[in-house]
């Protein structure tokens, strides 16, 4: 009947600040949504659903359906070991003396608990639940101090920290103010609105009106959902207002949609002659740097026209028009110039200029990675069967770009302004064309590059990255990746596994590290694969590559140390088709007993048995299939055809299980044990060819 009596209350808890770094707004009002949910867990009080908003001047989170009260609270403490608390005559002792004490009860009132070591003192209690209403202050407080701020502000005279000043905190449950000092600032129920729109307080009078108060009376927005929304829908009617299509990247829509809280889009138009440019100079100019949406013609092609996304409804929007135009014209007539100016000086004759720019202390210039780059990449054009040239005059020229005017204003072009320098000096257009993509992929998901010498490029560049940094001893540590070692690693493998490449990543690394301007052959030579390797543990088992993988199959793939990925790959998908057989977990298990048996052995067995040795009918069996297996699995591995290798395997079982069950393998007689262990660690040969199964589960 209690139940029918608690009564609910929805809780809005919004922090006022300063302009919030838009591209951190997202995580940050995740994170703290996210605390807030964790806390609420943490008290016991149940609650409904957890909703978040966010604007440039706002973090705000509001829980429906929260119970008022806490529930009751089971205190249980773990004491002395019982041996402990009592003496030969059976009286406390002083630890047990003291557990009572600590607890504010006597001893008499203590029981016996199971503890992790055997029978322990107990203490237990109930204590009445809490009121919500003031277990709400710490929770706010503690998900503000979890929030992912790099570096956090002081501001005024007083001792909070947050990533900017905060200037208001509003917090209720229900109806009622939840009283309480947050970041330094008093809590109530007055918001604020549109800074030039409606700049003065707004009272909130209950969590339900938020949104309402706020784009009624206060003209913000604060779903970020219906925000993003108003922002794609009135840049989509702009844009077709004008006769195009607006390229709408998620990326940006996210990021003008955390600078903006009254969304007002607006077309702007810039000269024809621009259109000159290459594209992604326009695109740079009007998405990175302005926070405009570009507008394409039917055809793919740039329109003159942008759509900007104000923050405010004026009274005059040709104003706000003419204000991004004339901010915009500059930008572009700086591109013009540098696009012009950069092609008076051929892409080649840069290169000197590298030898001026250090790419990491102890690694020597640009134009010293740029020479290492060009002899990996021309021998792994070589392997693959493409024009070793064309992949060394590529990364010859990669990096060239770095010193173009354009470059250097939009960073982001790097690879991309080389292209077209490089086809505007008659380079071949494979050569051309590598230079851009060796930067593929950027990201988790990005696209690969599809010449082969920009395939040869990227992996080269990567890996001379990687082992020079690890030579240097630089390597990543925790989360810090400085260098983006494992972004790079992972390139690596998704262009080795997803191009079908066959290349052996050890000889990759020793040829990479035989062309570093470092002494020594180095341990870290070794750590290198290693590091890589465990990317693509990550491939498999974090980027989503396959829900069927699991650690154990990974591990036991690597157990080989396979020098290729692409037949790293092979292996465990093999290992996957072999595990869905009948006959897979006893011939792992099989396989395990087999491991522990000569892991415990007095010697390593030799693998070479004597048929003269074997008397029992099992072991003959056993010994006769193993041959069998041998001559019939040794082609196909030869080939890399780990599937059926594996599939003709799995015929062992019966004589397998028949073996262990007639045969004690450590035999009275030396010579019987020995030849016993070796017909064993012969039968563990034959899978080690694909996997070592012992690592797998059974």
């Amino acid at each position: 009947m209690a139940a029918a009596h608690i009564q609910h209350r929805d809780f809005l808890v919004e922090i006022g600040t300063e302009e919030l770094p838009p591209k951190s707004l997202l995580a940050l009002i995740q994170a703290f949504a996210d605390g807030i949910e964790r806390g609420l867990k943490g008290s016991g009080v149940a609650f409904g659903k957890v909703e978040k908003f966010a604007t440039p001047r706002r973090l705000a989170v509001r829980v429906t359906h929260i119970d008022t009260e806490q529930p009751p609270q089971e205190i249980k403490r773990l004491g002395p070991a019982i041996g402990a608390s009592y003496d030969a005559n059976g009286q406390p002792t002083r630890a047990a003396l003291g557990f009572a004490a600590s607890c504010g009860v006597d001893i008499a009132e203590l029981t016996q608990a199971d503890g992790p070591k055997g029978r322990v003192l107990a203490y237990t209690a109930t204590r009445p639940g809490e009121r919500t209403s003031s277990l709400l202050p710490a929770i706010v407080s503690g998900a503000l101090k979890e929030l992912p701020i790099a570096k956090r502000m002081r501001w005024g005279a007083g001792d909070a920290e947050f990533v900017r000043p905060v200037h208001w905190v509003v917090m209720l449950f229900g109806t009622d103010v939840v009283e309480a000092e947050i970041l330094g600032i008093a809590s109530g129920s007055s918001s604020r609105g549109h800074r030039f729109h409606a700049p003065g307080a707004l009272r909130i009078s209950s969590p339900a009106d938020y949104e309402s108060v706020l784009r009624e009376q206060g003209k913000v927005l604060v779903d970020l959902a219906e925000r993003r929304e108003r922002i794609r829908g009135g840049v989509e009617l702009a844009a077709t207002a004008v006769g195009g299509t607006a390229v709408i990247g998620a990326a940006l829509l996210d990021e003008v949609c955390a600078l903006v809280e009254w969304p007002v889009p607006i077309a702007g138009q810039f000269e024809e002659r621009f259109l000159a440019l290459p594209a992604e100079v326009l695109v740079a100019v009007m998405q990175d740097h302005q926070r405009y949406f570009p507008v394409r013609n039917s055809q793919g092609g740039l329109l003159p026209w942008f759509i900007a996304v104000a923050n405010i409804e004026s009274l005059a929007p040709e104003k706000v028009r003419f204000g991004n135009e004339r901010v915009i014209r500059p930008r572009l007539a700086d591109a013009a110039f540098f696009w012009e100016t950069d092609q008076r000086v051929r892409l080649e004759d840069k290169r000197e200029g590298l030898k001026t720019v250090t790419f990491q202390q102890g690694l020597g210039s640009l134009f010293d990675k740029s020479e290492r780059v060009k002899r990996l990449a021309a021998l792994i054009a070589a392997r693959t069967g493409s024009d070793a040239q064309l992949a060394a005059r590529a990364a010859e020229l990669c990096k060239c770009d770095l010193l173009s005017l354009m470059v250097g204003e939009f960073p982001e072009l790097q690879g991309t302004m080389g292209q077209y320098y490089a086809r505007h000096d008659h380079e071949p257009d494979e050569a051309a064309r590598a230079i851009a993509e060796h930067y593929l992929p950027k990201f988790a998901g990005d696209a690969l590059p599809e010449s082969q010498a920009g395939m040869a490029v990227a992996i080269a560049d990567r890996i001379d990255t990687i082992t020079g940094i690890f030579a240097i001893g630089q390597k990543p540590s925790g989360t810090r990746d400085p260098f983006g070692l494992r972004r790079a690693a992972l390139g690596v493998l998704r262009l080795l596994i997803e191009k079908r490449l066959d290349l052996d990543l050890l000889q990759l690394i020793d040829q990479a590290a035989d062309s570093l301007p470092v002494a020594g052959e180095g341990e870290w030579r070794g750590g290198v694969y290693d590091y890589i390797m465990e990317r693509l543990r990550a491939y498999y088992l974090e980027e989503g590559s396959s829900e069927s993988i699991t650690p154990e199959m990974f591990d036991a793939v690597l157990a080989n140390r396979p020098g290729s990925p692409l037949d790293f790959d092979a292996r465990i998908r093999a290992l996957q088709q072999f595990l869905k057989l009948d006959d897979a977990p006893s011939l792992a298990a099989a396989n395990k007993r087999i491991a522990n048996i000569l892991r415990k052995a007095d010697s390593a067995a030799s693998g070479v048995v004597s048929s003269d040795l074997l008397t029992e009918p099992a072991e003959k069996a056993l010994f006769e299939q193993v041959l069998a297996m041998e001559r019939a699995t040794a082609p196909l591995i030869s080939r890399r055809e780990y599937a059926p290798a594996l599939s003709k395997l799995a015929g062992l079982r019966s004589t397998v299980d028949g073996f262990f069950d007639a045969v004690m393998v450590m035999a009275d007689d030396q010579g019987v044990r020995e030849n016993r262990l070796a017909l064993l660690a012969r039968l563990r040969k034959l899978f080690l060819h694909v996997a070592d199964l012992s690592r797998l589960p059974g």
